[in-house]
């Protein structure tokens, strides 16, 4: 009765469209036996209409609270609803190592369905994060029968996110290991741990040697976490068989993807959605003013997800898809007069205009004059800070005022002047940097910022790259040419408002910290300081390149 409740008040809130049936039968605790003999427990949400297609949802963060409500949902919109705990969460036996067994157990599972009466010989797959990994592990072998896919907040390799920039994203790793490790705990101890603000995660967070974090975190050592600390290079063998980019060829379901200009995945997302429109696919995209666990989100995804599968599975077999009403792709401009805008493909024409580093912090489009550098002290034992951006953790996510940060000595800031008119910027960012520095070992955090009349500074993008002597040349000056990568962007700034460019040594816990002397990313505990100076003459021109969308292009409001 509570569920049935708790859906007729979902629907209206999230203004989903009217259920198609209430009657649902749900067997749950099924004991699905994969090929190796481990029993995957597997719940079912079964409509009461006939020729139902079935969605997929296979995840390692239960089957109970939210999940629980979607999976009625979804059901009551006419799919019979199959979600599965992956091996070692929530019930299910054997020992949850990520992305290994997903394939295979995926495989297993579509032969049970294919086993069951009701089986109408159609399905789709839905989920967030992990629960995306999962689809991509699957979908290149599921054939005709996937008619579907909608992966959100997700990726079909997670290598470059948990090495972004070849350093190693600390703060989101290690949060999920204490996630995924505190379902195994009982309810009232997490809550306890909650309420102090977890304490030994943060302490995990500033732990060296890394080898030890887990333990800290959790009480416990975690062997995946250990082996990403051992694997970290992007020659190692260990990720092969743990990324699914290199069949995405073979995946024929249409694919809907949901995600946030703030998400830790979205730069893989869209690194999926141009192979798949490369190979002529038209995937549908949706990026929107989002962080990885904003409730925002995870509406959006529920709504779109609904839509695009009663689109692309029809409940006879016999019924052709509809096709969808909008765009193949709608994002959410942000900035004052941003707002909702549907494209036909992303990303939109723009013009790659370059804004240079000058004397006196200026930021200015004028080519570079001869100036010298700018330099800061970078010292490990007191890493500058991250403040806000992509992290998994909703709450601390997103556009924040930078000023504490950029208040710090190792922080360098370049600012614009007063802008008079708007200044629209969507697509691809990169800076390219060249900075000189006393030590081999360094990195080079660079974020974009919007000033807005009373000074703040929301950040907009950012992205890092650790240097290391065997990646990056030293020129005859001594200086590194560093190309940094940024967060794509959708950001109008308003008229009187400033663009501003930071740049330090890190962003400490986002990513773990540069030691300085080059020791093995798990077991290095000798922290070195170090100064670095940022060049911006005419011979070494250090900017940020912004896709700027003029008037007249082919963004329509919508």
């Amino acid at each position: 009765m509570l569920d049935r409740v708790a859906s007729r008040l979902a629907v209206a809130a999230l203004r989903l469209p009217r259920a198609r049936t209430r009657r649902i039968t749900v067997r749950r605790d099924i004991a699905l036996r994969v090929r190796d003999g481990v029993i995957l427990r597997t719940d079912h949400y079964a409509p009461d209409l006939p020729d139902a297609p079935t969605m997929l949802i296979r995840t390692p963060y239960g089957r109970g609270g939210p999940m629980r409500l979607l999976c009625r949902l979804a059901a009551e919109q006419g799919f019979h609803v199959v979600i599965q705990s992956c091996r070692g969460t929530d019930g299910s036996g054997g020992t949850f190592d990520p992305f290994v067994h997903e394939r295979e157990d995926g495989l297993d599972t579509l032969d049970w369905l294919r086993r069951q009466r009701w089986w109408s010989g159609a399905f789709g797959m839905f989920g967030a994060s992990y629960q995306g990994f999962v689809q991509w592990a699957l979908a290149a072998d599921a054939g005709e029968e996937l008619r579907a896919m909608v992966a959100v907040a997700t990726a079909s390799t997670t290598r470059d996110s948990t090495y972004a920039g070849e350093s190693f994203a600390l703060d989101t790793v290690l949060t999920w290991v204490e996630l995924l490790q505190a379902q195994t705990v009982p309810w009232l101890a997490r809550q306890w741990e909650l309420k102090r603000g977890q304490p030994r995660l943060a302490a995990a967070l500033s732990h060296l040697p890394l080898v030890e974090a887990d333990r800290v975190a959790t009480g416990v050592t975690v062997p995946f976490f250990q082996q990403w600390l051992r694997h970290h290079t992007p020659q190692a063998d260990y990720w092969r068989s743990r990324v699914f980019d290199d069949r995405l060829h073979l995946v024929q379901a249409p694919v809907a993807m949901v995600s946030g200009w703030h998400d830790i995945f979205l730069p893989a997302q869209l690194r999926d959605y141009a192979a798949l429109r490369a190979l002529g696919a038209r995937p549908r995209l949706i990026i929107g003013p989002w962080t990885h666990g904003s409730p925002g989100l995870f509406i959006a995804a529920l709504r779109e997800g609904l839509d695009w599968l009663g689109t692309h599975l029809p409940t006879t077999a016999t019924a052709q898809p509809t096709p969808p009403a909008d765009g193949p792709v709608r994002i959410h401009v942000g900035g004052d007069g941003g707002g909702w805008r549907d494209l036909p493909d992303w990303p939109p024409p723009a013009q790659a205009t370059r804004w240079y580093l000058h004397p006196q912090s200026a930021l200015r489009t004028a080519a570079p004059v001869p100036s010298p550098p700018d330099g800061f002290w970078y010292d490990p034992a007191d890493p500058t800070p991250s403040l806000g951006g992509p992290l998994l953790v909703a709450q601390r996510s997103g556009p924040v005022d930078n000023r504490p940060v950029e208040a710090r000595p190792d922080v360098l800031t370049w600012t614009s002047e007063s802008l008079t008119g708007p200044l629209e910027v969507i697509g691809p960012v990169q800076a390219d940097i060249h900075v000189r520095s006393d030590l081999e070992h360094f990195d080079v955090f660079v974020r974009l910022c919007d000033v807005d009349r009373r000074g703040r500074s929301w950040n907009i993008c950012d992205g890092l790259v650790r240097i290391d002597p065997r990646r990056f040349r030293v020129d005859g000056s001594g200086a590194v040419a560093v190309t940094v990568p940024m967060w794509p962007v959708a950001h109008r700034f308003a008229a009187g408002h400033r663009l501003r460019l930071q740049l330090s040594g890190g962003a400490h816990p986002r990513y773990v910290r540069n030691p300085g002397t080059g020791e093995p990313l798990g077991t290095a505990i000798t922290l070195r300081g170090g100064f670095r100076e940022i060049l911006h003459d005419p011979e070494r021109p250090s900017a940020v390149v912004l896709p700027v969308v003029h008037s007249g292009s082919q963004l329509a409001p919508s």
